[in-house]
């Protein structure tokens, strides 16, 4: 299952984020959306998470957490198709 994270901390790291979603099972990929001329975060990114029971967990958990003083977001992302 993929999922998005909404308004993570712009210093949040990738291996931050990996870290935080492990606790509830084990994660196929983690990417943050990097801005292109700055190379900084723009404060969401991507958690695959191949076990669907796992990241439904994750995201009971997760959702509304207070991560380096944001409250962060996490749902299920929509397919672009």
């Amino acid at each position: 299952m993929k999922l998005i994270i909404l308004n993570l901390a712009r210093s949040t790291t990738k291996k931050q984020l990996k870290n935080l979603f492990e606790e509830y099972g084990s994660v196929e990929s983690c990417d943050l959306v990097l801005d292109k001329s700055t190379g900084k975060s723009k404060g969401f990114g991507f958690v695959e998470m191949p076990k669907p029971e796992e990241a439904e967990l994750a995201i009971k958990n997760l959702n509304n957490k207070n991560v380096a003083n944001k409250k962060i977001r996490v749902k299920e992302a929509e397919d672009k198709r």
